[in-house]
This record gives C-alpha cells, sequence and structure tokens, in this order.
C-alpha cells in the first residue's frame, strides 16, 4: 500500500463544513486585495521560524477491513524545519501502523523535501473567487473558492478560510486534482487551524483517500499543548537528556 503514501498527507470529509458561507458580492479588486493581505500575512510568519512542540494523536482506520489503530506522540519541529516524533505509543491493528500511518509519516517527509512553492496556495498556483463569509468558532473568516492553474500533483480543488482579522488561513479543503497514483480514484481532504500569538497553527487534519484495492483508508490527525521558541527548546532538550524514543524525519515505522 504505498500507494497511500504519497496521497495521505494532504486530505477529507465535506462533511465537516461549518455551514454554507454568506454570499456577499466581491469584485475582483476587493478578492485581490484580500487574497494579497493572505500571502503578506504568511510572508511575515515564515520569515520568524521559530522551532515548535506539540502532541499528536492519530487515528487510523481501514473500514473495509475493519481494522482500526492510534498512535499517540510527541512531534518536534526545530527552527530549520526539521521533524521528529518522540515518545510514540501505539495501540491497534499492525497492518493500520505499517500501511496508514508509517505511509503518511513517510509522505510528510517527502512533502518537506519538495519544493513549497510549487504547491503553496498563492495566485502564482491558483485562481481565488470571492464566495462570502463565514462563522469558524469565535471569528469571522472570508471564503475563497480555489481553483489550481495546472493540473499538478499536490494541488487541490476547494476551498480556502481566510481569517477577517489576521488574514491567516483557517481552514483548507477539497479534492486533489491530480491523483498522485493509478490505484487511487479519491483523494479528499480537510485542513484546520487556529490563530495563537498571531499565528496560524494546525488544530486539526483529515483525510480520506479511496483506493483501489482496498477501498477507503482514513486518517484524523489531532494537534494539542502547543509550544513555541524557548518552551520548544526546553521539551526537546529534556526528552534527549531522557533518552526517549524517536522517530526521525523518515520514520519508516512508530
Amino acid at each position: 500500500m504505498r500507494l497511500l503514501s504519497t496521497a495521505v498527507v494532504v486530505l477529507t470529509l465535506p462533511a465537516l463544513w461549518a455551514g454554507e458561507p454568506a454570499s456577499i458580492p466581491a469584485s475582483e479588486s476587493a478578492t485581490a486585495e484580500i487574497v494579497g493581505r493572505y500571502v503578506s500575512a504568511l510572508q511575515v510568519q515564515q520569515t520568524h521560524p521559530q522551532a515548535v512542540s506539540m502532541e499528536v494523536d492519530m487515528d487510523a482506520q481501514l473500514p473495509g477491513l475493519k481494522k482500526h489503530g492510534r498512535l499517540h506522540a510527541l512531534r518536534f519541529i526545530s527552527k530549520v524545519g526539521k521533524v521528529f516524533y518522540n515518545r510514540p505509543r501505539f495501540e491497534g491493528d499492525n497492518t493500520v501502523k505499517k500501511e496508514v500511518i508509517a505511509r503518511y509519516l513517510e509522505a510528510e517527509a517527502q512533502a518537506r523535501d519538495e519544493h513549497a512553492e510549487a504547491m503553496a496556495i498563492t495566485p502564482a498556483n491558483y485562481k481565488f473567487k470571492f464566495k462570502g463569509t463565514t462563522d469558524y468558532g469565535d471569528r469571522l473568516a472570508y471564503v475563497l473558492e480555489v481553483t489550481p492553474l495546472k493540473k499538478r500533483t499536490g494541488l487541490y480543488k476547494g476551498e480556502l478560510w481566510i481569517d477577517k482579522q489576521t488574514y491567516l488561513p483557517l481552514r483548507e479543503w477539497g479534492e486533489l486534482v491530480k491523483n498522485p497514483s493509478v490505484f487511487l480514484k479519491n483523494v479528499y481532504f480537510v485542513r484546520d487551524y487556529y490563530i495563537y500569538d498571531g499565528i496560524s497553527i494546525p488544530r486539526r487534519l483529515i483525510t480520506e483517500v479511496s483506493t483501489r484495492l482496498v477501498g477507503k483508508a482514513q486518517l484524523t490527525i489531532w494537534y494539542d499543548n502547543f509550544k513555541m521558541g524557548e518552551g520548544a527548546q526546553a521539551t526537546a532538550a529534556a526528552l534527549s537528556s531522557e533518552g526517549s524514543p524517536r522517530m526521525g524525519q523518515t520514520a519508516s515505522e512508530p
């Protein structure tokens, strides 16, 4: 099931939409201004990299095989972008462990090695259409329809929700426009964020991949207990001194 490794990174379920956006007409210039502020907000965030640590819970299943597994770990990202998973704890079916969760970790490492600009949600890769506004928790979001300019692996057709206050992303969802493998029929995803101290931080990733061999493969990841900067560095140092088990960037098996 290596066919899952490049697909499960970006995915899921449109059933999680937070309702229909309020339809508000917007001129092309107004839409361009929203997109421009969004790109600027991302650039500001990226120019101040910090070490980050967080807890992750990965819940995966192969419904057709009635197999399920769950991984809990501490995820650490260095200032230069290296990612490690510490204190892994898995329970469940070994097939799910190897063929869904481990493949996701491999795909995550591969995605970091690829050219990020080629997959960025920017005017260089996408056409944007304003659809209105919608509530997202206690925040108000601009809803933009995104359509890739090229049918390229890693790009999707769907929506981008932008926080009205900070212009940072709150949600991305849709379907990949090009399947990474002929063994895949559909790849869906929803990626949720929340705003913390002026930074957009991942909160949840839900994925669903329809395969031609084993049916659906589903993966939900929750991110929690974020620490940044000195706090994250202190966590990493403590784990290092404890000699905690660690999965590296290319961890093939949790």
